[in-house]
């Protein structure tokens, strides 16, 4: 199936966004259908911001690898400075985060609590589950035109601090930072400008302030691009929330965010952040073998709990930096 005539408006509609090339009439190769249509898969990307190609008959990891730096151009990125459990297939290759499947992932774009991140994302459906388990995106333009303007002002002037302490009850900090030695951590921490505190028995707390808003190097269109919701305690059910901060009190749980003056953010203006994620995603259901491209900046991603077993994996390409 030749693509190189392929218009935005000629994708399949799904929540009445553009968004799937269904390829699986043609019943091409993966890898020769890919390398023949690169170009013109960019530049939907480039476009359209998310693309769902299925009908590729995809053979685990190694080919999904591959097919991700053909199309992408480049090598795939280590997961550094982690924030959720994963586990590495191979080749940078990665599951998606290993969350209980009763659980909500809210939509966030990758790493965006970082200063380092990757420019695109893909994901490859490997087992279906029996129900739920979507990967909803949503329009970072959305999210920043859709925000009252005083609450975007104050988050454009101050940023985001995101605050994390590093134990037994979140990722240690051997996992996030995948190393064993201090002083790796702290040379990390001052190459990235993270505040680090070392505790005697062995966690560690960081700080670090980041944007809220970014420009998309291409479009130069403003994007909302932080987590300052999904690291927020006021993200977390209440009974958990209170739980934690009776446990630990607030300067000991393992995330929170605030302003980046350091003042409290209104839980009203995280159930807002939340409540628009929320009201602009697209669903779709996964297929055995459906491969999701996305500009990371101009979309989120996130995942709705689900029944059955459920595999979906992952890798990222083109750093920012």
């Amino acid at each position: 199936m030749d693509i190189s005539d392929f218009k935005v408006s000629d994708l399949v509609n799904v929540c009445d966004q553009p968004l799937l090339l269904d390829v699986s009439e043609s019943k091409p190769k993966a890898l020769n259908w890919i390398e023949e249509n690169k170009e013109n898969i960019n530049r939907l990307i480039s476009e359209n911001g998310a693309l769902l190609i299925r009908g590729l008959k995809i053979h685990g990891s190694t080919q999904f690898g591959n097919i991700l730096e053909k199309v992408f151009g480049g090598k795939l990125l280590e997961y550094s400075y982690r924030s959720t459990p994963r586990t590495e297939m191979r080749g940078n290759v990665f599951t998606a985060t290993e969350y209980p499947e009763h659980e909500i992932i809210p939509q966030h774009n990758e790493n965006a609590y970082s200063r380092s991140w990757p420019n695109r994302i893909g994901f490859l459906c490997l087992i279906p589950p029996e129900t739920g388990g979507q990967t909803p995106i949503s329009d970072s333009r959305l999210i920043y035109d859709r925000l009252p303007a005083d609450v975007r002002e104050k988050f454009e002037k101050t940023g985001v601090m995101y605050v994390r302490n590093y134990s037994h009850l979140d990722l240690p900090w051997q996992e996030v930072f995948q190393t064993e030695n201090k002083e790796d951590v702290e040379r990390f921490c001052a190459d990235n400008g993270l505040k680090f505190k070392w505790f005697e028995n062995g966690n560690l707390r960081t700080e670090q302030i980041n944007p809220a808003v970014q420009y998309h190097p291409e479009t130069k269109e403003k994007l909302w691009f932080n987590q300052a919701h999904l690291f927020n305690v006021h993200s977390l059910a209440e009974d958990m929330r209170e739980t934690l901060i009776s446990t630990l009190g607030e300067d000991g749980v393992p995330r929170h965010t605030f302003y980046g003056d350091g003042t409290e953010i209104e839980p009203e203006v995280i159930k807002l952040i939340n409540d628009l994620y929320e009201s602009t995603k697209i669903r779709f259901d996964w297929q055995k073998g459906d491969l999701l491209l996305l500009d990371n900046m101009l979309f989120t991603h996130g995942r709705e709990s689900f029944t059955g077993t459920r595999k979906v994996i992952t890798g990222m390409a083109c750093p920012n930096t």
